[in-house]
């Protein structure tokens, strides 16, 4: 089962490199050129030392001088040294052009698994910690890249020196060749034996930086409310247990890894020692010559040092396999399709420039109702209309165009305050940003900032109070002028002056256009042409304000208790 399941991992991943062709067919013309030149050039190297040799002896013998001209041996010796030269060159290519086709790879990788993210239903992001994500999406992908440079083309090469080395060693002598296959048998079996381990220990590993990535995350963005509630030591300890965690599983693979290496190294040398016991008896008894002696010491390298360069990579491999079937599982998981029931008997309509009040107590369903509008999540049953028109069959984009959303957690990036405001404009002018930034009473603040508009924002707006954050995010609404507005809480961080001012300035801003208004304050909601009234999940009174203090149901008593 588990080697099935490698085997359809490396077809899908594969698979992402057949946009890739042309470069694919010089990467192999190279490793063929390279491998028969690695193979060709010992076999050739041997052919030339035993001409120097037996020159060296005929010239002791004879008592004349040896010297090297380009008709005896220059030839042979500069055709040596174009061959070497041009394995290089092709060694070099292929390294390259590998290089180049895993980025790309795994440049198509990330814009598949950058599309699929926005795809993916809120339930997602609510199930998974961002680290957890964050880990998929960086450090998964950044191992499949490392292994597709290197990796995968030195096993290529190595299969195939290994193959083409040990034919010409058993042309050259049989029981030397059998000698070193014996070791190099023992050596196969550990390498074995390694990968099977290390696959588990890759997964393990990636797993643990992904939740200690997750608690880095949580910990970093919830460090305020930590610190206000005493937790520093608690958290402290479990972001180190996790961090133990992801060393232990590092140290694990790692010690794996590599111990590997030097142990099949050890074994070489093992080999080293009795063939050249062996081979330089032959030599004294003339079975064989110094030119096959030393290329035959080649092809052991040549075979050996690819064997254990493969025990290596296979145990890559095996770690790449296990980030890709990481970041597969995201690409699979299951995307906006209709969730488990979140809400019923929901029925009311917005008229064009209507204000709708949500209310209700936490956990009613407020903004999950506000969820359901934008298309996070989809719906069992009933439809939306929007402008008549059923919203399933509009696209998600097509659809949110026609919202502006404030929440109640704001969020902004690394950029300016400008890029910023225009964030869902990004073609707006410098007039148009000011403009929304006057509507939504943030001109002032911004204009006293370094930089003014240029003021660039590092960590979340972390040099911002959270008033003025909330008041940028407002400011993007203005600039948007979208036909329906979502506002959840949108002035829960201000102070009750700029409160007024934004009033003021949102109630010009809603004017001719239909906005939900999501608040906890009753007294913000009072002017609202309905009210909706929430509790577990269903709409339980609707009306406006006077409306549904007569009826002296569940909104009544909420907003006379606001005054007990």
């Amino acid at each position: 089962m588990r080697r099935s399941k490698n085997y359809s991992t490396a077809a899908r991943l594969f698979g992402y490199l057949h946009h890739q062709k042309a470069r694919l067919t010089v990467v192999v013309i190279s490793i063929i050129l390279y491998v028969g030149l690695s193979i060709w050039n010992p076999m050739y190297s041997a052919i030339v030392i035993d001409h120097l040799w037996e020159s060296l002896q005929a010239a002791r013998e004879s008592g004349s001088a040896f010297a090297i001209t380009w008709d005896h041996m220059g030839r042979e010796l500069f055709q040596l040294t174009c061959q070497y030269f041009f394995t290089w060159i092709f060694y070099y290519l292929q390294s390259y052009l590998m290089a180049n086709v895993a980025e790309n790879m795994v440049l198509g990788m990330r814009k598949q698994v950058e599309a699929k993210l926005n795809r993916l239903p809120l339930r997602f992001f609510d199930q998974n910690k961002a680290g957890e994500i964050l880990s998929r999406v960086t450090s998964d992908l950044d191992k499949i890249t490392e292994v597709m440079q290197t990796g995968l083309l030195k096993l290529i090469v190595a299969i195939g020196t290994m193959i083409g080395s040990l034919i010409i060693m058993f042309y050259y002598s049989v029981p030397l060749t059998l000698i070193f296959l014996i070791f190099m048998f023992v050596s196969m079996v550990i390498t074995r034996a390694v990968s099977r381990r290390s696959l588990w220990l890759a997964k393990d590993q990636q797993e643990t930086i992904g939740a200690l990535t997750g608690i880095a995350e949580e910990y970093y963005h919830g460090r305020d409310v930590i610190k206000a509630y005493n937790h520093e030591a608690e958290s402290t300890e479990q972001m180190e247990k996790a961090a133990e965690d992801a060393c232990i599983a590092n140290q694990k693979l790692s010690f794996l890894t590599n111990c590997v290496n030097p142990l099949i190294r050890l074994l070489t040398r093992l080999a080293h020692v009795v063939i050249a016991i062996i081979a330089g008896h032959a030599m004294l008894t003339g079975r064989l010559s110094v030119g096959i002696v030393q290329a035959f010491f080649q092809y052991i390298n040549q075979t050996a040092e690819p064997l254990t360069e493969a025990s290596y990579m296979i145990n890559s491999l095996q770690a790449a396999f296990a980030s890709a079937r990481r970041t597969f599982e995201l690409l699979d998981e299951e995307e906006e399709v209709p969730d488990h029931l979140l809400m019923k008997k929901i029925s009311f309509t917005a008229m064009p420039g209507q204000k709708i009040a949500v209310v209700g107590s936490t956990g009613a369903g407020k903004t999950t109702l506000a969820n359901l509008l934008m298309r996070f999540y989809e719906i069992n049953s009933g439809k939306i209309l929007l402008d008549g028109k059923n919203v399933a069959g509009m696209t998600r984009s097509g659809l949110r165009r026609n919202f502006g959303m404030v929440l109640q957690d704001t969020w902004l990036f690394g950029g300016t305050i400008a890029e910023n405001i225009a964030y869902g404009k990004p073609d707006a002018t410098r007039e148009e940003i000011v403009a929304a930034a006057k509507a939504a009473k943030v001109d002032y603040f911004i204009r006293t900032m370094p930089q003014g508009y240029d003021t660039v924002l590092d960590n979340d707006g972390a040099n911002l109070s959270a008033g003025q954050k909330q008041l940028l995010t407002i400011a993007r609404i203005f600039l948007c002028d979208p036909p329906i507005l979502i506002l959840d809480e949108a002035t829960s961080s201000v102070d009750t002056r700029t409160e007024a001012e934004i009033g003021k300035a949102m109630k010009k801003l809603m004017s001719g256009r239909t906005s939900f208004v999501i608040a906890h304050r009753l007294s913000t909601i009072r002017d609202a042409d309905m009210i909706l009234f929430m509790e577990h999940g269903n709409i339980i009174e609707q009306g406006n304000h006077k409306e549904l203090l007569k009826k002296k149901g569940a909104y009544a008593t909420l907003y006379y208790s606001q005054f007990e």
